[in-house]
């Protein structure tokens, strides 16, 4: 059997990090990180996980500040509000809750805020600096720096003659990770809907990273044995054996048979998804550090 990549502990271990930067940043420099949320419409999912940030954000020891706008906003009014924040001195990190009223220009308002303030890490110039390997001067992409978190902690920084396979291309999530563990000196190929046999791909690669949003779709003879796995996915599927109308969270991967071949492998839920939101308290005490020009923890 694999060993299970506990997400909730690794988590937890960037959040004591990231109380501990907040309070040496508000000792010596008076500065008390800050955070606002904005969020538009009243999607049940999008507030549940607007409420767990705000949450962490005042464990942390942060300024947590939510913005709830109806549905219906403007494009301008949600733009002035961002720039209204850009221009706060006491918010170091703004987050725009996606998705947002399909009437409203997502990209528009994630590249409206200040990259030194998107700690969500979708702005362009963030984005470009992954791009080029820098990874020092901006803000990493939530959930790809908590996956980078979780495969340092099997295979450690340096992943030289490692051979490593993203599924999935997205801006989001799949291209960043793939140049993150690029850095890191793995050899990486991408892969998605358009790629012939990926199936032969997986099977040659150390590292499997599965976000596509396809429900248990890499199967235990994908898996090359002693692989880490690091499952990206979030699904809702039937769950009979529960009861009448009853579901389950799944992710990409075949969980129980790809254990049994893989080396580790992240649990669907328990694994990925608690790095996202601990990564995000941990752009924010670094921006606010940038912002202070104390010197940033690294994570």
């Amino acid at each position: 059997m694999s060993r299970v990549i506990d997400g909730k502990a690794v988590a937890a271990t960037v959040i004591d990090k990231v109380k501990a930067s907040s309070a040496d940043l508000q000792a010596a420099a008076g500065v008390k990180p800050g955070l606002a949320v904005i969020i538009v419409g009243d999607d049940p999912a999008s507030h549940a996980y607007v409420g767990a940030k705000g949450r962490m954000a005042k464990e942390c020891g942060f300024t947590s500040v939510q913005h709830t706008l109806p549905a219906d906003t403007g494009q301008a009014e949600l733009m002035a509000l961002v720039a209204t924040l850009n221009e706060d001195a006491a918010i170091h990190g703004i987050l725009v809750q996606l998705p947002l009223p399909g009437h409203l220009d997502s990209d528009a308002v994630t590249q409206a805020v200040l990259p030194e303030k998107d700690v969500d890490g979708l702005h362009v110039v963030n984005a470009g600096k992954i791009a080029t390997g820098d990874l020092d001067s901006g803000l990493l992409s939530c959930t790809p720096a908590g996956s980078m978190v979780l495969v340092r902690e099997i295979h450690g920084k340096d992943l030289s003659g490692l051979n490593a396979l993203v599924i999935g291309r997205s801006n989001l999530f799949g291209k960043p990770m793939a140049l993150l563990l690029l850095a890191a000196n793995a050899t990486v190929t991408i892969a998605h809907s358009r790629t012939r046999d990926i199936a032969a791909l997986a099977r040659n690669a150390d590292i499997l990273v599965a976000a596509v949003g396809r429900p248990q779709m890499v199967k235990a003879d994908w898996v090359k044995p002693g692989a880490t796995i690091i499952d990206v996915g979030i699904n809702r599927i039937d769950a009979p054996e529960k009861g009448e109308g009853k579901t389950r969270l799944v992710g990409d991967v075949a969980y129980d048979e790809c254990a049994a071949v893989a080396g580790a492998i992240t649990p669907v839920p328990g694994g990925v998804g608690p790095m996202t939101i601990a990564m995000l308290m941990a752009n924010t005490v670094i921006a606010a550090c940038r912002a202070a020009g104390r010197p940033a923890p690294a994570f």
